[in-house]
């Protein structure tokens, strides 16, 4: 079985990949909206999943002109009404198994 292929990028490469300057993405792990691997910014390691965070929270930033701390926000409202959504799908779908038409 094999694992599957786990993206780890480095401060530069992150600020990179993101576009964004190492002041930008500090500022975005203070705030709690990234999590890397590692104790300081130098040994940070971020993963293909915080890379999409990282540029979905910076478009939030510029789109709606928020500070960090609504940024957070508006992603933990985003994660939780994605999850609402499946929740209902599934239980829309258990509740068509058991209703006779």
């Amino acid at each position: 079985m094999s694992n599957p292929l786990i993206v780890q990028l480095d401060m530069a490469e992150f600020c990179e990949a993101t576009d964004l300057s190492d002041v930008y993405v500090i500022e975005i792990v203070e705030h709690g909206i990234l999590e890397p691997q590692g104790k300081q910014p130098k040994d940070w390691r971020f993963t293909d999943y915080e890379l999409a965070l990282a540029k979905r929270a910076a478009k939030l930033r510029h789109d709606l002109e928020l500070e960090w701390e609504g940024v957070a926000l508006a992603l933990d409202l985003l994660e939780e009404v994605q999850q609402l959504r499946a929740e209902n799908r599934m239980l829309k779908q258990r509740l068509a198994r058991l209703v006779v038409e």
